[in-house]
């Protein structure tokens, strides 16, 4: 029996694999432009595809408030949705310190300054991925 992908095969999934990543970039394009427009802090994309199977990327962006959290949150959900990326998940408005947008290829932590210096999810993540911007 051969157990060796026939060329189609390494082609097509080599294709998915392009059109895969130009869908994480066209996301993280519209997070990115949808956290600057609300005036985001401190935003840093991290590739995590080659240490995770959940997400592609990550992002991290601080608000200076709740409030502030919870407006750059629903930009994001309100911004990905015009672009076609359904959110799958949004956890943490209620109390807005620290809330995630599930994108499926991009998860989006957008986190009070003081919940981001304790949670530190940039060390966590750092070790194994590299910084995308």
């Amino acid at each position: 029996m051969n157990l060796e992908p026939s060329p189609s095969t390494s082609n097509s999934s080599q294709a998915l694999n392009t059109a895969q990543s130009q869908d994480v970039q066209a996301c993280l394009s519209v997070v990115n432009e949808a956290l600057q427009d609300v005036k985001a802090k401190d935003i840093v994309e991290m590739d995590i595809s080659s240490i995770s199977n959940v997400a592609d990327a990550i992002v991290i962006a601080s608000g200076t408030s709740t409030r502030h959290v919870k407006a750059l949150a629903d930009n994001v959900a309100d911004e990905a949705r015009k672009a076609g990326f359904r959110p799958i998940g949004i956890e943490g408005e209620r109390d807005a310190e620290w809330i995630l947008i599930d994108l499926g290829f991009v998860v989006v932590h957008v986190m009070l300054p003081t919940a981001r210096k304790f949670y530190d999810l940039e060390s966590l993540w750092r070790s194994g991925a590299e910084s995308v911007a």
